[in-house]
């Protein structure tokens, strides 16, 4: 089932999204990029769509390197590093004190236009599977179902050390519990809910450990320096290779598993569009 004018529920909303200031510097979209993306979506009726954080730009959730407008660029936080979140207390205190900050304004957000264009595409039979950088369950809000979540996703709680898994929504409810004088809302907004504080308020800040057995606990989110689980992998390499075609969002692919998903489809270098079935190649990149 094809989508008639692909430029009505995407092109046409984007810019009137209040939550533009995010979007990077870019030159307005123009028919002849409608027109092969339009063809894209017809001709293709089982596409493996990747997205990454530049999707989610129009719902007001900053991406990380873009210039100006990236959390790099504007920001002197930085992602927790795995290796530091385990090893030391102080790090998880510094992590869930600015996530509990930032949680209510990062869980606020909402889908944009390309969100619900991927949901309605999904319903209307024309993607076969969708996996997603983002964090921020974005995807889900809008209503896709066939999709996984590579990073996993920062509205889970899990252990370590045990099978324990809970909302975060859940969890800002016992966060509040155990540090009721901690009444700081951030206004700054980040694509993992992780924003910027004063050092000193983050040091008494009060961390649970796992009600079931005692281990530390940590957003269902891969952070740097952690891997993302093999068996998700693999599972991708099968989707990507009963696709038909892939379609990248918003992405860099500058992960080596993003590079590696591209290879199984043997795709030319990124940025090129080659007609001629997924063995060959089939990808477009926006």
């Amino acid at each position: 089932m094809k989508i008639k004018n692909i430029s009505a529920p995407i092109f046409h909303n984007l810019y009137r999204n209040k939550h533009y200031q995010f979007v990077p510097k870019h030159e307005p979209c123009n028919p002849d990029s409608i027109s092969l993306l339009q063809d894209f979506v017809n001709k293709y009726s089982k596409v493996f769509v990747l997205t990454g954080a530049g999707v989610s730009t129009e719902s007001g959730l900053p991406d990380y390197r873009s210039k100006d407008v990236g959390l790099y660029d504007r920001s002197p936080n930085r992602p927790v590093l795995f290796k530091d979140f385990v090893s030391k207390i102080e790090v998880r205190k510094r992590y869930w004190a600015r996530n509990f900050a930032g949680w209510k304004l990062f869980s606020s957000a909402q889908p944009n236009e390309i969100h619900k264009f991927l949901s309605l595409w999904e319903q209307k039979g024309g993607i076969h599977w969708l996996v997603t950088q983002n964090v921020d369950r974005l995807h889900h809000k809008a209503g896709s179902q066939r999709i996984t979540e590579l990073h996993g996703t920062s509205y889970l709680v899990k252990c370590l050390s045990c099978s324990n898994l809970f909302s975060r929504d859940l969890f800002q409810v016992i966060l509040r519990e155990l540090n009721p004088d901690f009444n700081v809302e951030s206004t700054e907004i980040a694509p993992d809910a992780d924003v910027h504080l004063n050092p000193e308020l983050t040091k008494s800040f009060n961390v649970p450990d796992c009600e079931k057995c005692g281990g530390i606990l940590k957003p269902d989110v891969v952070f740097f320096g952690e891997n993302v689980p093999k068996e998700k992998v693999f599972e991708l390499y099968e989707k990507v290779e009963k696709s038909d075609a892939v379609l990248v969002l918003g992405s860099s692919l500058e992960a080596w598993y993003m590079l590696n998903l591209m290879l199984r489809v043997k795709c030319p270098p990124p940025g090129v569009m080659q007609k001629s079935g997924v063995e060959a190649g089939v990808i477009l990149i926006i």
